[in-house]
């Protein structure tokens, strides 16, 4: 079969704990803790998946986090999980239907193996710039353990026919059922009836396209291994498939994503409010702003909220990347008032996830450490796929999606 042809997505053999091990491996995505934090919350936890996904923790805390011998010892303890039975490989390929509850945000999805040769050829369109460094990181740690762990999260075009096949499988029983840190529940159904499995592909696969939401480094990782292990005689074709769950656009929960910021590049405080006077209506507030809409944020500055509205004229509205309220802030304030061009790099400015509310906003202002903090909107999904449909980027730090899945449910071994 050529890389073209491929299918889509396909369904696969997961690696995957028993229902009653599930509670005890799984563990926040590997980038959601820092290796400190990881190390504390796996703590009495000998069963956590963070012993695979950030191996560092069972190793002295003076190791280089990217050293062999991290990346030697995930796959110690990951083989250990696969030889006392912790985690099982399924008999059979199938899908899996994934439910994650946060509040009273639920969202339904599919967990499957998608086409590197679609992601090369952008049919799984991309969103964001990668970084060697984080590539190769994913790259070794995929070598090591010969799978896939940490699952891309990807979104489609809502389908009626596919949410109706998903939730039929959530009619059956649960193959893991919990609840994790921040009492957001994961619930996971095998799906591996012929006919069940015959429908789900045939429906995706006939979808023009899936977006990446979060897990450019996973895919980017995933696409080059694939690459390397091409032409190899003994070699399967499951390197070009790479671990993804799959909701539908319309169920993610996209946060604000939120920008504070050191001091004010030289300028007082009047002179920097009159400033983003010519660029945006700036008023008052006696509250806290969290911005309603697109084309207003909130600022907090001297002790005090302000609600901004940018100006019409100010906004390219036929361009899908600058009309972004993250990049109309770096256009009209951060670039020319503050000389903040590049976001991913310059140590004066930092981000703030939408979990930790505004009042961390405040917190960072009040504390001196920084001297200005912007709460966002929290960007449209619709924006994020219109970026993607037109082959753009989109600025550092422009999506934070919660809930996040959790690592070790289900993995992608590379036969």
């Amino acid at each position: 079969m050529s890389l073209d042809s491929r299918p889509l997505i396909r369904p696969f053999k997961g690696l995957r704990p028993r229902r009653a091990d599930a509670a005890a491996v799984a563990a926040p995505p590997y980038d959601v803790l820092s290796s400190d934090e990881a190390r504390q919350a796996a703590i009495d936890r000998p069963l956590s998946f963070l012993h695979v996904s950030k191996a560092e923790i069972d190793l002295s805390p003076d190791v280089d986090h990217h050293a062999p011998e991290v990346y030697a010892r995930s796959a110690e303890n990951f083989r250990r999980m696969i030889d006392t039975g912790v985690l099982r490989r399924d008999e059979r390929p199938g899908y899996y239907a994934y439910r994650l509850v946060m509040g009273e945000h639920v969202q339904l999805g599919l967990v499957a193996v998608a086409s590197i040769a679609a992601y090369d050829s952008n049919r799984i369109r991309k969103h964001e710039f990668t970084r060697p460094d984080k590539e190769d990181d994913r790259v070794r740690q995929i070598e090591a353990l010969n799978a896939q762990t940490g699952p891309v999260l990807l979104a489609h075009a809502d389908d009626p026919v596919v949410e109706r096949l998903l939730r039929q499988a959530t009619e059956g029983v649960a193959v893991a059922d919990l609840t994790a840190d921040g009492g957001i529940r994961h619930t996971l159904w095998a799906i591996d009836d012929g006919d069940g499995v015959a429908r789900i592909s045939a429906r995706f696969n006939a979808m023009p396209s899936l977006y990446i939401a979060d897990g450019h480094h996973r895919s980017a990782a995933a696409s080059r291994v694939a690459a390397a292990r091409r032409g190899r005689t003994a070699a399967g074709d499951s390197a070009e498939y790479f671990l993804s769950v799959i909701f539908p656009a319309s169920q993610m929960r996209i946060m604000d994503y939120n920008r504070v910021v050191r001091d004010l590049g030289g300028l007082s405080e009047a002179a920097f409010l009159a400033a983003i006077d010519e660029r945006y209506t700036v008023a008052p507030s006696a509250n806290p702003v969290r911005p309603e809409r697109t084309g207003v944020c909130g600022m907090y500055l001297g002790g005090a909220w302000f609600r901004l509205e940018v100006r019409p004229e100010r906004v390219a509205m036929t361009d899908p990347v600058r009309r972004l309220d993250v990049s109309l802030l770096a256009e009209q304030i951060l670039g020319p008032l503050l000389g903040i061009v590049d976001l991913r790099r310059d140590t004066r400015i930092d981000f703030v996830g939408g979990m930790r509310g505004l009042a961390e906003l405040e917190r960072r202002v009040k504390s001196g450490e920084m001297a200005v903090a912007f709460a966002m909107y929290p960007t449209p999904m619709a924006e994020l796929m219109a970026v993607a449909d037109a082959g753009q980027v989109m600025p550092p730090k422009s999506t934070w999606f919660e809930p996040k899945l959790a690592d070790g449910l289900v993995s992608h071994v590379l036969d």
